[in-house]
């Protein structure tokens, strides 16, 4: 059968969606709801002893393929601490022409501390992607996150040259927002200008949310000198650190230190990230 045969087959689409509520309790958070459509899923792994309690996001279908959906909606409860990471990178595929989409919903309640965390996504060339974050903080919450983007397997000598990854952020604060952020790229044009992504391999963001933000701002700024490519600003409560490396490991390597800092600093908690973070 010929390509373009295959192309006018009917494919299987994953429609996986989750729903995750923590509530406060001993050791930081319960769980207090949970739904979970396949290829979707949450695992509650026990955490260490001194640490958060996790909500670990698994895509059982080993990836995600153009026209795949997946929706989250995550709920921290006032009072609250809670980690939600993903099990590995999430890989996407090259598309044979539909967007796969994610949208993620995070609400965080008054005196709670969420930490997202998910790893690398690593886009394959011909992916085609659309995420949107649409995030809701109470007056006085407090969120750490972070996210990464590989541009295509690189241990295979391959490269992101065409397809689709467009992102945005929506963070609010007590209703009103506060932050927006887009990101489109579907031109190769742009990942190799220098006003645009210069070449780089990979990039990500951190993203500190709350009382501490020039704290955390200072944090970003020590922990990036001297790397490559990276810059940190701070808007109200909000610090963010961009960074972009021709190594996607040593990006990861540099995210991790940011982020086991600044929880350790503005969180009390231990200067480290959860194991599956660090594998």
């Amino acid at each position: 059968m010929t390509g373009a045969a295959l192309r006018k087959l009917p494919l299987e689409r994953g429609d996986g969606r989750a729903e995750i509520g923590f509530a406060p309790a001993p050791g930081g958070a319960r769980l207090a709801h949970l739904y979970q459509r396949t290829p979707l899923r949450a695992l509650f792994p026990a955490p260490e002893p001194d640490d958060l309690p996790l909500a670990v996001l698994v895509t059982t279908s080993g990836g995600i393929a153009g026209g795949d959906r997946l929706a989250l909606d995550l709920e921290i409860e006032a009072k609250a601490r809670a980690v939600v990471l993903s099990q590995a990178a999430e890989k996407v595929y090259r598309s044979t022409g539909d967007d796969a989409t994610i949208d993620v919903a995070i609400d965080v309640g008054r005196d709670a501390w969420l930490e997202w965390l998910p790893q690398e996504t690593i886009l394959f060339d011909g992916a085609r992607l659309r995420r949107r974050f649409a995030i809701s903080l109470a007056d006085d919450a407090r969120m750490l996150a972070c996210d990464a983007v590989v541009l295509g397997r690189r241990a295979r000598g391959e490269a992101f040259r065409h397809g689709l990854l467009h992102d945005r952020w929506e963070l609010r604060r007590s209703g009103e927002l506060v932050w927006a952020d887009a990101l489109r790229l579907d031109d190769p044009r742009t990942i190799d200008h220098p006003a645009g992504l210069g070449g780089a391999a990979a990039f990500g963001t951190v993203l500190f949310a709350g009382s501490g933000a020039a704290e955390a701002l200072a944090l970003m700024r020590e922990l990036t000198d001297g790397f490559a490519r990276a810059g940190a600003t701070r808007i109200g409560d909000l610090a963010i650190a961009r960074l972009m490396a021709d190594d996607p490991a040593a990006l990861r390597a540099k995210l991790g230190e940011i982020l086991a800092t600044i929880r350790a600093e503005l969180a009390g908690l231990p200067r480290r990230l959860p194991k599956l973070w660090q594998c």
